[in-house]
């Protein structure tokens, strides 16, 4: 990705349970690897959205601290990957995908905009209350090889008793 391409970050999750001041939910108490399981799952379910043929690359997924919690208690998993379809033909049908499919069962689609990059990429950022996930999508349908640039955001753990928070 290049920067004229990209915003500067995903927007998180932001449901109104008034769990952070940054209004970043609360996700329940899991070790990191149970965390971790959880967000990948939601990547496959997305991956399941696309609906097209295609590559997604192998990045794994991240730990960070929750902005304004303890950073020894509380951590977010993040998965950021892309994915490239086999047509390029296929990177508009895939995007449509995802917003049909992000507008039902648990998941809400928040917003969608054009950036103001000058392929106007298509953005679209989704939550599900349920899982207290939220996804960033970026369709990049006008570069040489169209590509979709996913993160997949988890709310806030916070870490059981006795265990330590596992950065990746």
């Amino acid at each position: 990705m290049t920067n004229d391409d990209t915003p500067e970050s995903p927007t998180t999750n932001t449901s109104e349970s008034g769990d952070s001041a940054s209004g970043i939910p609360h996700a329940g108490t899991a070790g990191t690897d149970e965390a971790v399981a959880a967000v990948k799952a939601v990547s496959s379910q997305i991956y399941d959205f696309l609906g097209v043929p295609g590559t997604a690359s192998q990045a794994g997924p991240g730990v960070k601290a929750c902005s304004g919690k303890d950073p020894d208690t509380y951590f977010q998993v993040y998965h950021p990957w892309n994915f490239t379809p086999e047509s390029g033909a296929d990177n508009d049908v895939a995007v449509e995908n995802l917003k049909e499919k992000l507008g039902t069962g648990d998941w809400v689609i928040k917003s969608s905009y054009r950036d103001n990059s000058a392929n106007k990429n298509l953005n679209i950022v989704a939550d599900n209350d349920a899982k207290k996930m939220s996804v960033w999508i970026v369709g990049y349908s006008k570069r040489d090889t169209p590509s979709i640039g996913i993160e997949v955001t988890s709310g806030c753990y916070r870490v059981p008793e006795g265990q330590t928070i596992q950065h990746s």
